[in-house]
């Protein structure tokens, strides 16, 4: 975590800690948790691929993930959500703590989060949230492409 915070600051990124005593596990547990639209938390997928892995940060009023449209993007032949194992070798984090900022991992972001001022997400470390405007994700992440 220091070492988010320390990125964050060097960027004079505008953000909040939010600590919480339970773990949040889905996009309605934060909603409700926050009391904030579905929408407006972010979720950060780990996608693996024959190139690799990617990033997917999707609002939380997404639905179901198109995978294939998620290939043709990358232009790869096979992709598939990758496993808690692969997720903590990845980001150092486990399934439901993935941080928003990933940086030399090449993300995908969902379009729909620009609607809000602010966005809730992982920060890497279980019972913390980071709180910070969209358009900051897109400036700390190697951003290779959006979803609708």
């Amino acid at each position: 975590m220091k070492d988010l915070m320390s990125l964050l600051e060097a960027q004079n990124i505008d953000y909040e800690i939010l600590q919480h005593s339970k773990q949040i596990n889905t996009a309605q547990e934060g909603a409700e948790y926050f009391g904030i639209p579905t929408g407006q938390t972010a979720p950060t997928l780990i996608l693996k691929t024959e190139k690799g892995f990617y990033a997917l940060i999707l609002s939380g009023d997404h639905g179901r993930v198109d995978l294939e449209a998620i290939k043709a993007l990358l232009q790869v032949q096979e992709i598939r959500l990758a496993k808690p194992k692969e997720v903590e070798q990845v980001t150092g984090s486990g399934i439901g703590s993935v941080s928003l900022i990933n940086p030399g991992l090449p993300t995908i972001l969902d379009e729909k989060l620009s609607r809000y001022p602010f966005i809730y997400g992982g920060t890497g470390v279980p019972q913390t949230t980071l709180k910070i405007q969209p358009q900051d994700i897109a400036k700390l992440n190697q951003i290779i492409g959006y979803i609708k």
